[in-house]
């Protein structure tokens, strides 16, 4: 733990609106540390009032090793969307002139608080999913014209779903944990699906899907809402934000918000794929995306929400079967857990195939037709 002295020096060392005031740990984010970042200003009557506030965060180096690249890429990210007017993460310079700070603490960087707003951390309404459907939507809308070769990968193949097979086929062989015979049967789910793995990376490839800038973690929380309205007003978190398809971004989505239970439930009969927080997403989504979607992309929708279900649930299976050394677990059997709620909400998905591209059809159909409305 950073102490308080240090956190208020590496603040100063950032162009602030104000002086440090106090430097608090705030939210609850799993790889990077944050903290509040709070100032007082002195006026020429010699009042202090309080001044603007910001967030300061240590970034993990050991997750993102190469910082440049990484702030490189939020810098490009947030400029476009500043200069199409939406309203976006404002990074706050050192005093050096660069984007972030590196000393012996670590490595800092600042954004200005946006004030007046809330998030969540779990889709309690499908009104609340159809809103993280249009905040995702619009962000992927506002970057469509976004060169994504510019950017960078921050996590090398993140969504390379053939190679994650590659690597859970080397878990299997290799059984370092002596866990394999015990799984035969998971084992034999994924590999029975293997021949799909490579649609989303093939179409990339031979250019059938276009090459697009993603967010890549697009939990709940990473929209901040207007506390008055409800409104999306902007997207955060985006050290992941890469090259890829927008199907890695709206299947992820789908993928722990469309389910009726947390990723590690033990009981399975809690867990199912929702068609109604299905349609809800879909709705916020298209709603947004709608103009700049291709048909390639609309049509392997289903494939994407199904296909990034198949990738975790695999990742789940090959950390288990290492013994469990990239996710963290609080007991033997905890990403097995994880696991099977992905695997149950593979079959569930299979099961309600045609409903869910009936479900892509009629929301389409309908946004289009919403459209044309205010365009008359």
């Amino acid at each position: 733990m950073t102490d308080i002295t240090t956190l208020r020096d590496v603040a100063g060392q950032f162009r602030l609106d104000g002086d440090v005031a106090d430097v608090q740990p705030y939210g609850d984010g799993h790889i990077n540390v944050t903290y509040l970042v709070t100032t007082e200003v002195a006026g020429d009557d010699g009042n202090v009032t309080s001044g603007p506030r910001y967030i300061m965060q240590k970034m993990n180096t050991e997750a993102f090793p190469d910082t440049a690249r990484l702030m490189h890429n939020i810098e490009l990210v947030t400029a476009f969307l500043k200069d199409r007017g939406q309203e976006t993460l404002e990074i706050v310079p050192a005093l050096t002139g660069e984007s972030y700070l590196k000393n012996d603490a670590g490595a800092w960087r600042l954004y200005r608080f946006i004030e007046g707003t809330t998030s969540y951390n779990l889709a309690e309404t499908p009104a609340i999913f159809r809103a993280a459907g249009a905040a995702f939507g619009q962000f992927q809308n506002d970057l469509a014209e976004f060169d994504a070769s510019l950017l960078t990968e921050t996590i090398e193949r993140f969504h390379d779903t053939p190679n994650r097979y590659r690597n859970f086929l080397a878990a299997v062989r290799n059984d370092v944990a002596g866990r394999a015979d015990g799984v035969r049967g998971e084992i034999g789910f994924y590999m029975g699906r293997a021949d799909e793995f490579a649609t989303i990376m093939d179409g990339l490839a031979d250019g059938t899907i276009p090459l697009r800038v993603t967010h890549n973690d697009t939990k709940l929380n990473n929209i901040l809402m207007d506390a008055g309205t409800g409104d999306a007003r902007a997207i955060i978190d985006l050290d992941t934000v890469m090259p890829g398809s927008l199907l890695f971004d709206y299947g992820d989505s789908i993928r722990f918000g469309a389910s009726t239970a947390l990723e590690d439930e033990p009981d399975l009969s809690k867990v199912h794929f929702s068609a109604e927080l299905f349609r809800a997403y879909t709705e916020g989504y298209l709603g947004k995306v709608g103009g700049s979607i291709t048909e390639r992309e609309l049509e392997l929708l289903p494939t994407g929400a199904k296909m990034m279900t198949m990738e975790c649930g695999m990742r789940f299976l090959t950390d288990y079967l290492e013994g469990d050394h990239y996710f963290a677990t609080k007991y033997p059997e905890h990403n097995l857990v994880r696991a099977h709620t992905q695997m149950k909400l593979v079959e569930e998905m299979e099961e309600q195939w045609d409903d869910m591209a009936a479900i892509v059809r009629d929301v389409m159909r309908e946004t289009s037709v919403e459209q044309c409305g205010e365009a008359a």
